[in-house]
């Protein structure tokens, strides 16, 4: 039997929740665009995408080699990230006007939506770790990106089906809230801010929604648009609270080192800072754009943080790997 390449090993030995490096990186790439960092946010774009493309090439993989690891990982809630990911990414692409790669994205995270998400519910026990509120991230990507494309191409019909996906994002975050394990706060090492990442999110796809409502055909009648506006701004208030708690915890309770859950703290930190960029535009609260700002630069320098970690952990992980 051939060696396997070391590169291949490494990848090979990290869970589906690897995706989140992408759900970061892309979150940090949409945030960079919107303070008008445009060189350093196609910079930050193209290594999600090398990253997306790297991982994608795993799954297919996987899928035709180890069919039994590939159907149990598909079960598990780090398998959204895939979904959220390519979101993300569509979402980007959006904001370039690239709408038929934007449609591509939002088609692919659709068709693979369902069935994950389906095996993630029936496979999901009490308690969970912070990675379950993926459930309501990934589907709530879906709204954001299909908020995104409808606003680009005046098209109403996804407008509101992407109001839909907000709306059941929400339930989904309760039923992850109901099988959440809040000793996570504390000991968890990383995935545990998703249940504030995922409130970040809905937020962001609140203040989509409003916009695409305001940038084109008639969408929403004056109560829709208050029902929205109330439930943007509570979210993304909500999504603070979760981060100030978040916080507090780490520092009393620091957990060190590298883990590839961390990713899963990048990502948060991202989607509240483009959340607050996105809800100041949106719903014309000017006072969110400053303190956006600063949570980006936290967020990218937490990224900074991580990413050193992940690249000392390869090296390693390839050095021991290629001795085999």
């Amino acid at each position: 039997m051939p060696a396997t390449p070391p590169f291949r090993a490494w990848l090979a030995q990290h869970p589906p929740a690897a995706g989140a490096a992408v759900m970061a990186t892309g979150i940090l790439s949409v945030g960079l665009h919107m303070t008008g960092y445009e060189a350093l946010s196609l910079a930050v774009l193209a290594v999600a995408c090398v990253a997306w493309l790297a991982l994608a090439a795993d799954f297919v993989v996987r899928l035709l080699r180890e069919r039994a690891r590939w159907v149990h990982e598909a079960g598990t809630p780090g398998a959204l990230t895939g979904v959220a990911a390519t979101s993300v990414l569509g979402t980007r692409f959006s904001a370039m006007g690239w709408q038929p790669v934007a449609e591509a994205a939002l088609a692919l995270a659709v068709v693979m939506w369902p069935w994950l998400l389906v095996r993630v519910v029936r496979n999901s026990r009490r308690p969970m770790p912070g990675s379950i509120f993926l459930c309501c991230v990934a589907t709530e990507g879906l709204a954001v990106l299909g908020a995104s494309v409808a606003r680009a191409e005046a098209t109403a019909w996804l407008a509101h089906t992407a109001l839909v996906f907000f709306w059941l994002g929400l339930v989904l975050y309760v039923f992850a809230l109901t099988r959440f394990d809040l000793r996570q706060v504390v000991v968890g090492r990383g995935d545990h801010w998703v249940a504030g990442g995922a409130l970040a999110i809905s937020a962001l796809a609140g203040a989509k929604l409003i916009a695409a409502g305001s940038g084109g055909p008639y969408l929403w009648n004056e109560d829709d648009r208050d029902v929205l506006r109330t439930a943007t701004l509570t979210l993304l208030a909500f999504d603070l609270c979760w981060c100030a708690v978040l916080l507090l915890a780490e520092l009393a309770r620091p957990r060190f080192g590298y883990d590839v859950s961390r990713w899963s703290t990048v990502f948060p930190l991202g989607m509240t800072a483009v959340a607050l960029l996105s809800v100041a535009s949106a719903l014309g609260i000017p006072r969110l754009t400053v303190p956006g700002e600063a949570m980006l630069w936290v967020a990218v320098a937490a990224w900074v943080v991580v990413a050193a970690g992940a690249v000392t952990g390869a090296r390693a992980e390839l050095r021991s790997t290629a001795r085999r």
